[in-house]
């Protein structure tokens, strides 16, 4: 891999060298009304291909800023979920352990649902022989 990338590296600057030494031609560049330049055609060329290799830099850079502010937001915001959940599983196993406390209390009700259930469907009967509908 390592000679793949000196391969590209060397092949584009002997291109450039290849391209400055075939426009020498001068040019003259006019920035603003009154200030104007004149160089080589090549060096316009290069001047401009860094400025535009350095503006694409400062946007990658401010792009990845940009994510890792996103990513800690993010990370905040899951944090906060987490912390959220466990508060909600707190109070389920409370809500549960004050419903078995209560549930325990009532020994009638749990006694009706173990003859209803060893019945299969049978009415219950009461004490004085009647049964219920």
């Amino acid at each position: 891999m390592k000679q793949l990338n000196f391969l590209l590296i060397f092949s584009f600057g002997l291109a450039t060298v290849m391209f400055t030494l075939e426009n020498t031609a001068a040019t003259t560049v006019h920035f603003l009304p009154g200030l104007s330049a004149t160089m080589p055609l090549a060096a316009l060329l290069l001047v401009v291909g860094g400025i535009g290799a350095t503006a694409a830099w400062v946007f990658a850079v401010w792009t990845g800023v940009v994510r890792k502010v996103e990513a800690m937001q993010n990370q905040s915001d899951f944090d906060a979920q987490q912390v959220r959940i466990q508060e909600l599983e707190n109070d389920l196993q409370r809500y549960r352990a004050t419903v078995d406390a209560q549930l325990g209390l009532l020994p009638a009700a749990g006694q009706s649902s173990a003859q209803a259930a060893g019945r299969d469907g049978e009415p219950s009967s009461t004490d004085d022989g009647s049964s219920r509908g």
